[in-house]
């Protein structure tokens, strides 16, 4: 029971969370990927996608394509990709 509790402390303690503001430098609906800053994130069922003007969207391929900027919220667990929490699109200057 101890080994448990002390093996996941250990995992949650890797975790961290990460600010990315950047260029969509790919794309990938089917993979739920997404590079930005050359670096690889994922999207979930419990990622939050907001429009420029702060509200919640739905995320589509005309919404989000190659070129968009973007801020995104994500959290980086050891050896795993950067997992999305939040992404917001920012608008073109």
């Amino acid at each position: 029971m101890c080994f448990i509790f002390l093996f996941s402390a250990l995992v949650f303690a890797q975790a961290k969370d990460l600010q990315i503001k950047g260029k969509v430098m790919n794309l990938d609906f089917s993979k739920k990927t997404v590079i930005v800053n050359e670096k690889t994130c994922v999207w979930n069922s419990n990622t939050l996608f907001y429009d420029e003007k702060g509200f919640p969207i739905s995320i589509t391929a005309d919404r989000l394509a190659k070129g968009t900027v973007v801020s995104i919220e994500a959290t980086w667990i050891k050896k795993k990709p950067l997992v999305i929490k939040k992404l917001t699109l920012l608008p073109k200057k």
